[in-house]
């Protein structure tokens, strides 16, 4: 018989006072084992007896457990063991494992602590849908190239042991990783033989290949799950999902709410999962501008923010301002006062953080929460009407001040502000605030989905209280991760001092990672699109290298690009066996594996130009291009050339001109290497000098930008060439780009206007408008300089041959060509 089965139970009088817990006599026995942590509970019971008594086993368990870990720890006051027993018996701990990392983090932090930073290392408030888990587990097979059922262990354990997932359900960990399993590498069963298929099996052809939208839907599937979620929507009422059902036909309604003009490369990921979401389903997506403080909304930049929604390739079906629902917050803000779910509030600010608990501690009710209705009524109205100056009075929401969540400690609905809006003018005094407006539009906009980033997860359940509160239907809201570029800072402070201090030119300065910037640059909008589709979508944050982000840009460049014969550093070639007057015009593809985009006619003269680097005065075993008596083959010429000769500068040294003859007698022998050339030829306007060449290289020497950013500012990140030349298939090139381009844009203009209500004009409405001028610039004029770089036309560029309806060809008096480099190519090991 155990040495536990002969205790008396009372004969120790701790028994009893753990059972008065709600502990059972066998874990009361059990607890007395160990006088360390029998003591150690003993003086919790006796402290927080009002608390603590009659809990039920579970909490009582848990109660017991701290003790064990406190008798483990360092040093721990009373007041922070205080605080992890409320945790427990307000529900809040509701594990061994929270338990345990509550205790770990107060070892190190007295209280006061931060709260929200206490809850999220112990997993308070922690929730993930079935959807959520199920993109986890996809993105991570996919990042780690999970094979088959033969990983099955060891995935659940990563998943199981990582940050994103510590606090779920180890059940419901498995239950997803089995179904990711099932859906991707089949039944278990029939998953062994795999590695047996032939080898040719696996091979897909280009038509068996999908494309990216379907893997765009599929990822974003997988994260918020099926339409039909609409209809499961939870409402207080059954009629709120009956209307709102009725109004969207069961549609996916969602907005890409914007609420500042700087497009980031973050807000692009925003833009691809609501506009693509919407669209995957058959739905629709709203353009809403955030105009609810007067003070920061600059009317002039709406504008461009439509431009980039579209550049992006994303129509919006409505465009709309939250300043259009003015009327209706207002009644609605009246309207919760009647309810009793606000108040007037007089406080300083100060004082309104001291009431909050300045986010650390426990909030305190303000002074004014319980003031009469009709009193609140008449105050809101005097705040209406001009009496009170901003920050002398604030409508602020009667929320729950027990909750552990800062989001529910009474915001702030309305505010007194005096700057004119640039809508509404000087019509009110007040104005709601993003956390009172932005549930209450997407409920009048019918919004079946209110898809945001993972910041506003807290924010969720103030979101739903508004909408319960008023009693009006509520939109699912669901977060998905962040993306950050490494290397690169978003912050419009930091942006506008980079500008204002000269360090980049422009907050379209290519350098920068802003949309407006990366178009600039020459970044295609297809590839935006497709690198943020092959990241996923889940609720982890994606922080992401600028060599992936630049190496997704090349390989969308790779099969779209035509290409060019290009030369950055001209060195002279003279071919000696051809005559003065040579000139043999040749024709070339634009691309070699894309016949749709035609081809290019050049001259191929007696004097040409090739690349300084792609000649040495000294040969070597391993150096393939052009040296004294070596021959090397140019790119669509029809002979190989050798070097016979070669000219120098008596004063530098440098070489200056290259002799070389035509191998074109005889037998010809392949060359083991090619280099791109550009031929002298002034009848057909050959070579085409470019003005300005702009190399742009990274901004920040560091991967993760320190605060102090200035300082980590990296040396000669813009090269400017003015030597480069290039091939004439230059000029109907660029016509052609910019004529297809502005015709491509007429044509989604037209169907957009027809489609969807950007194109509604009410009288004296600034509301932007969809133009085809948004969608076409210099940089639809995209190349691959062959061996060189991928490049675009700069806005700074002035051809009047491109301007539209110009009927004129190749260079003009007062052309201006500039280029940007959109990205490298990669290393070419046939130049080594």
């Amino acid at each position: 018989m155990s040495k536990l089965a002969n205790v008396d139970a009372n004969a120790d009088p701790l028994v009893p006072l753990f059972q008065s817990m709600g502990l059972t006599q066998a874990k009361a026995l059990e607890a007395i084992k160990a006088p360390k942590s029998a003591a150690i509970l003993k003086e919790i019971i006796e402290s927080n007896t009002d608390v603590v008594t009659g809990l039920d086993e579970k909490q009582a368990t848990l109660v017991a457990n701290l003790a064990v870990a406190l008798s483990k720890a360092g040093a721990f006051g009373s007041g922070e063991r205080d605080y992890v027993v409320k945790a427990i018996t307000e529900s809040k701990l509701k594990s061994v494992d929270q338990v345990t990392a509550a205790v770990k983090y107060l070892e190190s932090h007295r209280l006061p602590v931060e709260e929200g930073e206490f809850n999220k290392e112990s997993g308070i408030g922690f929730s993930i849908t079935p959807e959520e888990l199920s993109a986890q587990v996809e993105t991570y097979i996919a990042s780690n190239n999970v094979t088959g059922w033969a990983s099955l262990g060891s995935v659940i354990s990563a998943l199981k042991n990582s940050p994103e997932l510590r606090w779920a359900s180890p059940l419901d960990v498995k239950k997803a990783v089995d179904q990711v399993f099932l859906e991707k590498f089949g039944a278990k069963e029939s998953a062994k033989p795999k590695s047996k298929e032939p080898k040719a099996s696996t091979k897909t052809t280009k038509e068996d290949t999908p494309a990216v939208p379907p893997r765009r839907g599929r990822s974003l599937r997988r994260f918020l799950g099926t339409t039909s979620q609409t209809r499961r929507n939870p409402q207080i009422h059954p009629h709120l999902r009956e209307a709102h059902l009725k109004a969207t036909g069961g549609q996916v309604w969602t907005r890409s709410l914007r609420t500042e003009w700087l497009s980031s490369h973050r807000s692009f990921k925003g833009h691809f999962v609501n506009f693509g979401y919407a669209a995957h389903n058959g739905g629709k997506c709203y353009l809403r501008y955030d105009d609810t403080n007067p003070e920061k909304e600059e009317a002039r930049y709406f504008e461009s923010i439509l431009e980039m929604v579209r550049w992006l390739g994303f129509e919006p079906w409505k465009i709309t301002y939250s300043s259009d629902y003015f009327t209706e917050l207002y009644e609605l803000a009246v309207e919760l006062i009647k309810r009793d779910k606000a108040y007037v509030c007089h406080c300083t600010q100060d004082e309104i953080k001291v009431d909050r608990g300045e986010k650390k501690g426990q909030p305190r009710p303000c002074i004014h929460r319980n003031r009469p209705i009709e009193e609140s009524l008449a105050e809101f109205e005097n705040m209406k009407n001009g009496k009170y100056q901003p920050k002398e009075a604030n409508l602020r929401m009667k929320q729950d001040l027990n909750d552990g969540n800062p989001q529910m400690w009474d915001l702030t609905a309305y505010r007194v502000l005096e700057t004119p809006h640039h809508r509404t003018h000087d019509k009110w005094k007040i104005y709601p605030t993003y956390d009172f407006t932005h549930c209450l539009v997407d409920s009048m906009e019918n919004i079946s989905h209110s898809l945001c980033t993972t910041e506003f997860i807290a924010s969720r359940q103030s979101y739903d209280w508004l909408c319960d509160a008023l009693e009006v239907y509520k939109p699912r809201q669901s977060e998905y991760g962040r993306l950050s570029l490494e290397g690169s800072i978003m912050s419009k402070r930091k942006i506008l001092a980079l500008v204002d201090e000269g360090f980049v030119n422009g907050w379209d300065d290519p350098r920068l990672y802003t949309l407006i910037a990366l178009r600039r640059r020459g970044v295609p909008p297809g590839a935006i699109v497709s690198f943020v589709s092959t990241l996923g979508v889940s609720t982890a944050a994606s922080n992401i290298e600028l060599a992936r982000f630049e190496q997704s840009v090349r390989q969308y460049l790779e099969g779209t690009a035509p290409r060019l014969l290009m030369v950055m550093k001209p060195l002279k070639v003279t071919i000696e066996n051809l005559p003065e007057d040579y000139c043999l015009m040749v024709e070339k593809p634009l691309h070699p594996k894309v016949p749709e985009h035609g081809s290019s006619t050049i001259p191929f003269t007696r004097t040409i130009y090739i690349e300084a680097d792609d000649f040495r005065t000294e040969d070597s075993k391993d150096y393939f291009r052009l040296a004294p008596g070596k021959t090397v083959g140019l790119f669509q010429a029809p002979y190989p050339i050798t070097c016979t000769s070669y000219k120098t500068d008596p004063a530098t040294g440098e070489v200056v001109e290259l002799i070389c003859k035509l191998e074109n007698e005889g037998p010809t022998k392949k060359p083991k290497a090619y280099i791109q050339w550009v031929a002298e030829h002034a009848e057909s306007g050959s070579p085409v000098k470019v003005d300005e060449t702009r190399i742009f290289n990274q901004l920040f020497k560091s991967e993760r930008v320190p605060s102090d950013f200035r300082s980590d500012i990296a040396p000669n990140t813009l090269e400017v060439i003015k030597t480069a030349i290039v091939e004439v298939g230059f000029w109907p090139l660029a016509k052609r780009s910019l004529v297809e381009a502005r015709k491509e844009a007429k044509a989604r203009t037209a169907k957009a206007t027809k489609e969807n209500f950007t194109a509604e004009n009410a009288v004296e409405d600034d509301t932007p408008r969809a133009t085809s001028e948004q969608l076409v610039g210099n940089e639809c004029v995209r190349f691959q300089g062959l061996r060189v770089a991928y490049f675009a036309l700069d806005k700074d560029a002035r051809i009047s041959a491109l301007e539209e309806g110009s009927q004129a060809t190749g260079r003009k008096q007062g052309d201006y060509i500039v280029l940007n480099r959109i990205v490298s190519l990669k290393e070419d090991s046939g130049k080594s």
